[in-house]
């Protein structure tokens, strides 16, 4: 991925609620998507009567996933409402072509039955789909957005801050073993990687999701904006039921609460996502992360409208590095 001037310029972050409904789904689906996430596997219900064949064709492994399910958001407040209007809004004949590049790629050999009734109407289809994806966000992220936006938020502020400090180089390769980048090309290894792509101008957009692991996606097809959606950072503590349960010598200088409030910043966050991680209340988790960097124990730093906690060197000696 070859990135001009002008694209180091367009380069920018953002979430993505829709994504986050589509790959949910997609993880319910497949065994070897659910790692991270059995906590959530086992309460998530989809909604009765979805149409799931149809989401299967669209999902093929390998193949190309239709790309105006997924449009990248606009700015980093888009809502789940406005990328469903975008769906909505994509004109036929795009829907039409990238349904016939998924669904009649010649390695599938899809039965004539089961792919004539989704090209027969392309805008039918795409407004099906719509509501389906309308319905995988209300069954299956919506209940658990708070700690899932909570988890993306840190996410992008680390980034943001590894940005400032250490320049694009060090940002990208952070963001996944799987990306390499030599000060003009970013080298992308994974099945939707194509062989050479100039951005020409049109930037990158970077997307944490939750439920993109194992996986590494780039949507890089005409007239989408280029983007990456990269697993984020502390996916493997987003369903914990509560923190780890710390030392008694610990517990016992700093108080119990805080000294799982410690151990809990493994990696930066918010007061909003440990609140959510915790189940405990934001003024709660406030007031004691206050007191524990007032000691010391913890720096913080805001990025846009959150502010980041992290320890500090004195902070993680105290809990081991754990």
């Amino acid at each position: 991925m070859y990135f001009a001037h002008e694209d180091l310029m367009r380069c920018r972050f953002a979430l993505s609620p829709l994504w986050e409904a589509f790959a949910a789904a997609h993880t319910l689906l497949e065994p070897d998507r659910q790692g991270y996430h059995l906590p959530w596997v086992r309460r998530a219900r989809l909604p009765e009567g979805a149409d799931l064949e149809t989401f299967r064709l669209l999902v093929p492994r390998p193949g190309y996933v239709p790309d105006f399910l997924t449009p990248a958001p606009e700015g980093p407040l888009t809502s789940v409402a406005d990328q469903l209007a975008g769906v909505r809004a994509t004109p036929a004949a795009r829907v039409e072509a990238e349904l016939r590049q998924c669904l009649l790629d010649p390695r599938r050999r899809l039965p004539s039955e089961a792919v004539d009734p989704l090209l027969r109407d392309p805008a039918a289809t795409r407004d099906a789909l719509a509501d389906l994806l309308g319905a995988f966000w209300d069954h299956l992220v919506r209940p658990h957005w708070p700690r899932i936006r909570a988890l993306l938020d840190a996410d992008i502020a680390e980034r943001v801050r590894v940005l400032a400090e250490g320049g694009l180089e060090r940002l990208m390769a952070g963001l996944d073993s799987r990306l390499r980048w030599d000060g003009s090309a970013l080298a992308v290894r994974g099945p939707t990687a194509p062989d050479e792509l100039h951005l020409e101008g049109r930037g990158l957009v970077l997307i944490p999701s939750v439920f993109v692991w194992p996986e590494l996606i780039l949507v890089s097809d005409e007239p989408w904006q280029p983007t990456l959606v990269y697993p984020a950072r502390g996916v493997g503590a987003l369903w914990s039921p509560e923190g780890p349960r710390p030392p008694e010598a610990l517990a016992g200088a700093l108080g119990r609460t805080r000294a799982t409030l410690l151990l809990a910043l493994a990696e930066p966050d918010t007061t909003t996502g440990l609140a959510a991680r915790l189940g405990m209340s934001p003024g709660s988790v406030s007031g004691h992360l206050t007191a524990l960097r007032a000691v010391g124990l913890l720096e913080s730093w805001r990025a846009g409208r959150r502010v980041l906690y992290a320890r500090t060197p004195l902070g993680t000696a105290l809990t081991g590095g754990g």
